[in-house]
This record gives structure tokens, C-alpha cells and sequence, in this order.
């Protein structure tokens, strides 16, 4: 799995997870919504760390927990 790939999945159960939709995650991290939506579709190749900090920012977490699961394993991540 590429990297895109995993950040989407791993955005797209943190919002089931927290109930939120991509609009509200818009209205708590100040992320465009388009960009949200680029992320959750997979149109970004790579993604600025900022972009990052500020969805985890609006789903109340830290990066590590972000990080912390078992798609951005080395095994399961695409060279």
C-alpha cells in the first residue's frame, strides 16, 4: 500500500471512530474541505506536515496516535 493510500484509511477510521463528518473535521482544524476530501480520495501523492498537524489538531489527537497503527506498519507500506 502506498502512503496516500494508508493516511486516507487511517483518516477515514478516525473519523468513523470520533462520529465526525469531513465537514465538521473542516470547521474544528480550519483544513479546507477540498483538501480533506484530496486526502480521503487519495489525489495528494504527499501531504504537507502541517496539513497533518491541523487535521489532528481537529480530531483531538497527537500525531503519534495518528501514526500509532498497524497500516503504517514497514510491512505493509510500499518502498
Amino acid at each position: 500500500m502506498q502512503l496516500n493510500e494508508a493516511v486516507s484509511q487511517r483518516l477515514t477510521e478516525l473519523l468513523k471512530e470520533k462520529g465526525m463528518t469531513q465537514y465538521q473535521l473542516y470547521m474544528r482544524s480550519g483544513v479546507a474541505k477540498s483538501t480533506i476530501g484530496c486526502v480521503i480520495n487519495c489525489t495528494y501523492d504527499s501531504m504537507k506536515l502541517r496539513i497533518l498537524h491541523e487535521l489532528c489538531q481537529g480530531l483531538e489527537i497527537n500525531m503519534y496516535e495518528f501514526f500509532h497503527s498497524p497500516l503504517f506498519e514497514e510491512s505493509n507500506l510500499d518502498p
